[in-house]
């Protein structure tokens, strides 16, 4: 991995207390090693708690407050997982509106774990192939998406793993998706549009 694959990029990692540690600091590590810029940015005005496992985690800064970001401002979107995190996150509109953003302009990106579930309160899911933590699943299919059971899908500029085992090949391919910058297929008409086109030709 090029340590400058992503130089002069600016990602975006959207979220709130309870957030699993793991699926937001590997990650961030990793863009951050290969060259990108992050920003931590929630509902929280200073700091926010991660949780780690099975107790409350560390504690962290808070680069920009959900009130200011911009989706125009970052080339990418993470979404760390947790089971407190989305929850808490998709009843917040302007959570909500800050995610369904980068789809509209096409923009990658990642979300592990729990996160998907932010994705179907975006509206963004329909027509789409992608994976998740297992209890996800049935959430999942019935918001119209396509659900497989691998360590990482990569469905036109929207990156999903299940678990934090699958970090590794989630880092590398959510990496490879942000290099390559806008996916003119991530936005949800086109993409929803052309798998639904699909599916019924083969019926």
């Amino acid at each position: 991995m090029s340590q400058d694959q992503l130089s002069g990029k600016k990602i975006a990692i959207l979220a709130t207390e309870g957030f699993e540690q793991v699926e937001m600091e590997q990650p961030r590590d990793a863009l951050r090693k290969a060259g990108a810029t992050t920003h931590l940015i929630s509902p929280e005005a200073r700091r926010v708690r991660a949780w780690d496992e099975e107790n409350w985690g560390d504690t962290f800064d808070v680069d920009v407050t959900l009130r200011e970001a911009r989706a125009d401002d970052y080339d990418g979107l993470l979404l760390p997982g947790g089971v407190m995190n989305p929850d808490q996150l998709r009843m917040d509109k302007a959570a909500v509106d800050f995610i369904r953003a980068f789809f509209e302009r096409g923009k990658p990106v990642a979300a592990i774990c729990h996160a998907p579930q932010l994705l179907i309160e975006a509206d963004v899911v329909r027509g789409r192939r992608l994976t998740s933590y297992p209890s996800v699943k049935r959430d999942l299919i019935n918001a119209g998406a396509e659900w497989v059971d691998q360590p990482v899908v990569v469905d036109n500029g929207l990156v999903t793993s299940r678990t934090p085992d699958d970090l590794p090949d989630f880092n590398a391919k959510m990496i490879e998706e942000f290099a390559e910058g806008i996916h003119t297929a991530q936005t949800r008409d086109d993409a929803g549009a052309s798998k639904e086109a699909g599916r019924l030709a083969r019926n």
